[in-house]
């Protein structure tokens, strides 16, 4: 690691007509690019390039930050600013955190990375639930990036964590959450997208006596089981919502909404042990679709928001800079389960 000199690095032109902080990057990109500064240098501080070339801290800051913010440089606590990276092609990085990995939100990913130009790079990181992690993961992408992708899931209090990013760049993924009111979001209604769902399907319902949910609560969002009840309670329809399949025996004549993939394996099974037809004995209804629901058993209906598009418009989003609060589309989508 080498200290390297500040007239090595930095050029400062008065009567350039670009600002100075513009300077400063330039003189970075330059300084790699002839080879003057390697990963790993450091590089004057701060207080160095301020007193040098007359400059406000303000001034000097942006600059670091940008280049903090474009993977080049990074800054050890107490001890300075080092050359992170020597790799220029990328302009902006982007920093994507997901709950989980699955196969819609793959989809998800690929549309919003497809409309990203190639001076963009995109790093995905995933919590899995865990606050601690989701915790650990938005603290060390701090300063590091151009725009940060969050998707909270069913934390609570996660502003007290994104705070510390800068509130212009941050986007918010899949929930609208009341403490995170402040960012620009694309959100998933979850009640109201089940409601509008099942509005749609009243014709292919009204040949069940009873509709059920399995709803085993977690990771699952409750606007799903609480829009439901509301569907089913406001049209008089019989219905139950369970939190088990294990020991559920299923009747012909009644209509499940399962909400995992795992448990509409396990409902496909159990209507094929009891002899029961898809829909015409036994209803059967997934969340999130996937191409293998085509295929499924007949075929899966599902209700599904768009994958696809809350990609895109992630993107465009992210891309302009703007701001507000967008609610991706949902649909249901027939098959022959129901």
């Amino acid at each position: 690691m080498n200290q390297v000199k500040l007239n090595h690095i930095f050029q400062i032109d008065e009567t350039a007509g670009i600002p100075k902080y513009r300077q400063i990057i330039s003189s970075v990109y330059k300084a790699i690019e002839q080879g003057n500064l390697k990963k790993g240098d450091k590089i004057p501080s701060l207080n160095e390039i301020c007193q040098s070339f007359d400059l406000s801290r303000d001034t000097v800051m942006v600059a670091l930050n940008e280049l903090k913010a474009r993977g080049v440089v990074s800054s050890v606590p107490g001890k300075g600013y080092y050359i992170d990276s020597t790799v220029l092609d990328y302009e902006k990085r982007i920093f994507v955190l997901f709950d989980e990995l699955n196969v819609f939100k793959e989809d998800l990913y690929n549309a919003f990375t497809s409309q990203l130009d190639n001076k963009t790079s995109v790093d995905i990181y995933f919590h899995h639930f865990n606050f601690n992690l989701f915790e650990k993961l938005v603290t060390e992408a701090v300063g590091k990036y151009s725009a940060y992708v969050i998707m909270p899931a069913t934390f609570d209090n996660t502003s007290q964590v994104i705070r510390h990013l800068p509130n212009d760049k941050v986007y918010i993924l899949d929930r609208e959450k009341a403490d995170l009111e402040d960012y620009p979001v694309i959100f998933q209604d979850f009640e109201q997208d089940v409601i509008d769902a099942l509005t749609d399907g009243r014709d292919l319902l009204e040949k069940y006596d009873k509709l059920v949910m399995h709803f085993p609560g977690g990771k699952e969002p409750e606007g799903r089981v609480e829009g439901f009840k509301r569907f089913c309670e406001e049209n008089g329809i019989e219905h139950e919502v369970i939190y088990s399949l294990s020991s559920r025996k299923v009747k012909k004549g009644e209509a499940y909404f399962v909400m995992s993939d795992r448990n509409l394996v396990r409902m496909v099974k159990k209507a094929a042990e009891e002899n029961l037809t898809l829909g015409k004995d036994l209803g059967l209804v997934s969340f999130n679709d996937t191409v293998l629901k085509e295929v499924v058993a007949g075929g899966i209906t599902t209700i599904s928001t768009d994958f696809k598009l809350m990609g895109e418009t992630l993107a465009e989003l992210v891309e302009r800079k703007t701001s507000g609060k967008l609610r991706n589309p949902s649909a249901l989508i027939r098959r022959n389960s129901l």
